[in-house]
């Protein structure tokens, strides 16, 4: 009689031999943890990111305010109360913002805002068999990061509209420069543990998971938003907004972990020159 462990392990095995990309795909996604680690990037996002978005928009002028409520706009599709209640947060009582947060409030804000950009920087970690880099070599990335996804977030609105030149130049645009950003922030949150060229999969298909989740926000979100205010009040929307960001963020992380399995595939590797040796596995905390 077969046991299941032993039936089990061959399944597997047999899996390994006739589809091995697709284990690889598999085994990635599981050693990550995708869902888990888009969740914790979404609540990061939402409970200390939003609100140093709302202290940056207290204290910026107003055309970066204007800029800021427009690129929101294209970012997550905000209309009707939704759009209300944002507007209200970034343009009403800026004076008593700035007098109730001050400076201790708006450095407090600012250091939990890096517990998005150290979730992040575990992603990339876990994803490239890393072990976890020092706090006091990591500090300063984690604040550079934050300031260059907080500007680019303010131009976004303009990216995907191509500077007025339409939607069909807009998408290319934002690709390229989403492409970019998520290069960039894998180099610099894996302290440059990892050359270029191996993180421009991973690179790539962030740039096409970002720009086709803005996309479908357009489509799906002004929807979704006006139906759960009208059924749950402002807390609805919440809701939503939540459930919007993890999915999000967890497709976020399937592109750094695919790209990883792109990247050491052996022909890619030898012509992106990845570094195949010397990888320790690194336990998804």
């Amino acid at each position: 009689m077969i046991r299941p462990a032993k039936a089990a392990a061959d399944a597997v095995a047999t899996l390994r031999a006739r589809l091995p990309f697709t284990s690889r795909v598999t085994e990635q996604l599981l050693h990550v943890g995708i869902l888990d680690r888009g969740t914790r990037i979404a609540a990061q996002l939402f409970l200390s990111v939003l609100p140093a978005l709302f202290v940056f928009a207290a204290f910026a002028p107003a055309a970066l305010r204007e800029q800021l409520l427009s690129s929101l706009r294209e970012e997550v599709g905000l209309r009707g109360e939704a759009l209300h209640e944002v507007q209200q947060v970034i343009y009403s009582g800026t004076g008593e913002t700035r007098d109730t947060f001050g400076v201790l409030g708006v450095v407090v804000t600012l250091l939990s805002a890096t517990a998005c950009s150290r979730a992040l920087q575990r992603v990339c970690e876990i994803s490239w068999r890393l072990r976890r880099a020092h706090a006091r070599v990591a500090a300063l990335r984690w604040f550079l990061w934050l300031a260059v996804w907080t500007a680019t977030l303010v131009v976004q609105g303009p990216f995907f509209n191509a500077f007025g030149g339409g939607p069909v130049l807009g998408f290319p645009l934002s690709l390229a420069a989403s492409t970019l950003l998520w290069w960039w922030t894998q180099h610099l949150l894996l302290i440059g543990r990892v050359p270029w060229l191996p993180l421009l999969p991973g690179a790539l298909l962030c740039g096409l998971a970002g720009v086709g989740f803005s996309w479908a926000a357009r489509l799906y979100l002004p929807g979704a938003l006006d139906r759960s205010v009208a059924q749950f009040g402002p807390y609805g929307a919440v809701f939503t907004l939540l459930s919007w960001l993890i999915l999000r963020c967890a497709g976020l992380s399937a592109a750094i972990a695919l790209g990883y399995v792109i990247a050491t595939e052996k022909p890619v590797a030898q012509w992106l020159g990845t570094p195949l040796s010397g990888r320790r596995q690194t336990p998804a905390e």
